[in-house]
């Protein structure tokens, strides 16, 4: 796919000569990659390129056209036209050449979106062409897992793809109390394809955790290629009608445990004095 280093905006807009074909009523048109025999957009190249091509719109009507053209999608790589509006005479092909530009700091991956061309004017007709667009480069598995929290029946987090390649990552679950493990889910094969540079939130029911206990609780990611991620959290469960009646359990284990603390000094202090 030929590419420039710099935008070709100045190229003027080629309109082709009249079209031998038979007459067809007004506003019967088409948006389609010049050159005919493809379907749709395709391009690639290093960060830094300014990746070209010519979308071709064909008037077949009896009456001039007038279309507007935009790039959409592509992960925010910018899309730029010769022209954004164009007039297309009656039985007139014009070839609109564009750019897009890939940033240096740019991931390796692929970057889907499209061409969009609509009509100005009459019913407002819309044709969407496919553009990708591949980056190159090495390609790096990288995954994090953050923002672990525990709110009420359910495990939050956060899955951040930090490599430059799509992720589909497996996840275990562990949660470990005061007389030991509460929550223990063998690792499995999450729902998701994570793309590169991608925050995804998701959470882990957790309908028969502890009434009354002190866990931390740690999630353990990985991926094909990527390094192991832990996140970690602590929260500690109360049964609400215990905390507030009569001072609640816990202020009664805390006057129990200071109790036996404070007969356990008298005796040491009865041994020291025999």
């Amino acid at each position: 796919m030929p590419y420039a280093r710099a935008l070709l905006l100045h190229l003027p807009l080629a309109l082709t000569l009249p079209l031998l074909v038979a007459a067809a009523p007004a506003g019967g048109w088409s948006a389609a990659p010049s050159g005919g025999g493809r379907p749709s957009f395709y391009a690639e190249g290093a960060p830094g390129a300014v990746l070209q091509d010519t979308v071709a719109v064909t008037n077949r009507g009896t009456r001039p056209l007038t279309v507007r053209l935009r790039g959409t999608g592509l992960g925010g790589l910018p899309v730029a036209f010769a022209e954004t509006a164009v007039r297309v005479p009656a039985r007139t092909r014009a070839e609109v050449p564009f750019t897009v530009t890939v940033p240096a700091d740019a991931a390796p991956g692929e970057r889907s979106g499209a061409i969009v061309v609509r009509e100005s004017t009459g019913g407002g007709r819309q044709i969407t062409v496919r553009l990708l667009v591949r980056v190159g480069g090495p390609k790096l598995a990288a995954l994090t897992v953050e923002h672990v929290a525990v709110r009420g029946d359910r495990i939050t987090y956060e899955l951040v793809n930090r490599g430059t390649t799509d992720l589909v990552p497996r996840l275990a679950v562990r949660a470990d109390g005061v007389l030991g493990t509460v929550l223990d889910r063998a690792p499995r094969t999450l729902p998701v394809r994570l793309p590169p540079g991608r925050r995804l939130r998701l959470d882990e029911p957790w309908p028969d955790r502890p009434a009354l206990d002190a866990v931390t609780v740690r999630l353990t990611v990985t991926a094909p290629g990527a390094a192991r991620a832990t996140g970690r959290t602590s929260a500690r469960f109360v049964p609400w009608g215990a905390a507030v009646a009569g001072g609640g359990v816990l202020s009664v284990a805390a006057g129990a445990v200071a109790v036996v603390r404070r007969r356990g000094r008298e005796a040491d202090s009865r041994g020291a004095g025999t």
